[in-house]
């Protein structure tokens, strides 16, 4: 098709890039809903996004329990292990610099992924597909689960969007945000709202992390290792816009999977070229300014 790149190589590339930009897409947007509501930069987002995959791991293997009881019951796990974590560690740090929530939120990501290691080790654990099998599409093979796993992960990103942007509860979180003591004036509780609204963004990480079990071997660095990115990520969406973290949680998947068939010795730090470029031309973001979070 291209100097020889067919096009079962070209399109298997891009769906990769879809699968990886609905990664960075899901996690982006938790980051971005923690800090476009809470002002914290959540260091520990890679360890919550190990501990999904690392939950349902633990439930099938110990408890029986299969991929789509745990795609409920581990992001619910990892969110109230992480409404915990912000009444304990976080709480007592707002009003601090946002240094002080950035420094501990990353201990406490180092402290997580060392525990993990030390009680199961370094090496990859496999998870079982549950979803076998694909179609053939004439030019390439579409398995079945990674084309869910895109699937849902639009529907998830579009929903929180619309959550966010377009319901009461949502106008209340960016309300709390902005003006927290007219907020309280009307009875509605800022302190728990923002708890649950960091749960619900660590629960989007864990919800991740189920989602990268089958496809990912699950294992301790799963989540530092991918989080480098995630924030690179965030930095040229725009650190306040939803939209922006799920629109270039794609586009860049998608520019890396390319990248791969047309200069594989760019692709480690595509994104990061990326970054630097939307830093020096629109040091906000390339969405900031689109949406009020």
């Amino acid at each position: 098709m291209f100097d020889g790149i067919s096009t079962q190589l070209l399109m298997g590339q891009v769906l990769i890039g879809l699968i990886n930009g609905s990664f960075y897409a899901m996690l982006s947007m938790g980051l971005v809903i923690i800090f476009g509501m809470m002002h914290v930069i959540n260091f520990t987002h890679g360890a919550q996004y190990m501990l999904g995959a690392f939950v349902a791991w633990l439930l099938l293997n110990h408890l029986g329990i299969g991929y789509w009881p745990a795609l409920v019951i581990a992001p619910v796990l990892v969110a109230i292990s992480g409404m915990f974590l912000e009444r304990v560690l976080l709480r007592p740090l707002a009003g601090l610099d946002h240094l002080y929530s950035l420094l501990a939120t990353y201990a406490v990501a180092l402290i997580v992924e060392g525990l993990v290691r030390y009680q199961y080790g370094s090496t990859g654990l496999p998870y079982q597909n549950p979803i076998p099998g694909g179609v053939n599409l004439g030019f390439m093979f579409m398995p079945y689960y990674r084309l869910w796993v895109v699937v849902f992960s639009v529907v998830t990103c579009l929903g929180t969007w619309i959550l966010i942007e377009h319901t009461k509860l949502g106008s209340y979180l960016r309300a709390a945000n902005e003006k927290p003591q007219l907020v309280q004036t009307f009875g509605i509780n800022v302190p728990k709202m923002m708890t649950l609204t960091y749960g619900f963004g660590v629960g989007l990480a864990g919800l991740c992390g189920v989602l990268a079990a089958p496809i990912y071997q699950v294992s301790p660095s799963m989540g530092s290792s991918l989080m480098i990115v995630v924030f690179a990520v965030v930095v040229i969406g725009g650190m306040g816009s939803i939209i922006g973290a799920v629109a270039t949680g794609y586009m860049l998947g998608v520019v890396e999977g390319l990248t791969k068939v047309f200069y594989p010795e760019a692709a480690s730090v595509v994104i990061f070229l990326f970054m630097t470029v939307a830093l020096y031309l629109r040091p906000a973001g390339i969405f900031s300014g689109k949406e009020q979070n």
